[in-house]
């Protein structure tokens, strides 16, 4: 009997082995040994196929990350980093996949379609950190910007898995270090900076115009 599992597994097999995805989910489903509506109960295209194989690449990562004794003392930025050190860690295991799905949209600019349903779980993991840290105040709360975020780690994230698809260091630790920086470079913008020191006396300057005259300026 077909399971997600099961059609995950014959797919990347399959385009792994291929170099390209079935002619048709007929013959893929008669070379796996189920119906069409076996498939069809599962997923609507091979693209959902992959959809899915990266979401559950997120889903697992979060869900072994939050299973740390430490991870209820991590601070937001500490999350995040574990988060992405730990998927790319996991990644590994499946690199091979991760290269051929990903060289198919080498040259779209934006995200690639079948990263849009990991990006759902991304998002709700990188809100949940980011409320966290605003709660906290070691974010700092923006009006308008605040909510913007979550795009900002996103993009990050989109840079490291680019990073990582050509990154030839042994181990990956190249990929390791552009995570550090990258990761502390997002969020040093998210917290308290010069230029909300500047906004705050601009603001003050606004509230009190009628200054310089009691200054006799």
């Amino acid at each position: 009997m077909a399971t997600t599992e099961s059609i995950q597994k014959a797919y990347i097999d399959h385009v792994l082995t291929e170099g390209s995805e079935p002619r048709s989910v007929y013959v893929f489903a008669k070379n796996n040994d189920m119906s069409e509506e076996e498939f069809y109960r599962f997923f609507g295209s091979f693209e959902a196929v992959e959809q899915n194989i990266w979401a559950e690449l997120a889903r697992t990562t979060i869900t072994q990350i939050k299973t740390q004794e430490v991870w209820p003392q991590y601070t937001a930025r500490e999350k995040a980093l574990s988060f992405f050190y730990s998927f790319f860690e996991l990644l590994k295991g499946s690199r091979s996949f991760a290269v051929y799905s990903l060289k198919k949209h080498d040259r779209v600019l934006a995200s690639p379609r079948v990263l849009d349903t990991l990006k759902v779980v991304f998002e709700g993991f990188a809100e949940e950190i980011l409320n966290e840290g605003l709660d906290s105040g070691e974010l700092t709360d923006r009006k308008f910007f605040s909510k913007r975020y979550k795009d900002g780690l996103w993009m990050q994230f989109g840079f490291v898995l680019r990073f990582w698809i050509t990154d030839n260091s042994a181990g990956f630790e190249k990929t390791d270090e552009a995570i550090e920086k990258g990761v502390n470079v997002t969020f040093d913008l998210f917290q308290r900076s010069p230029i909300d020191n500047l906004l705050d006396y601009g603001k003050f300057l606004a509230k009190n115009g009628n200054l310089k005259e009691k200054l006799g300026f």
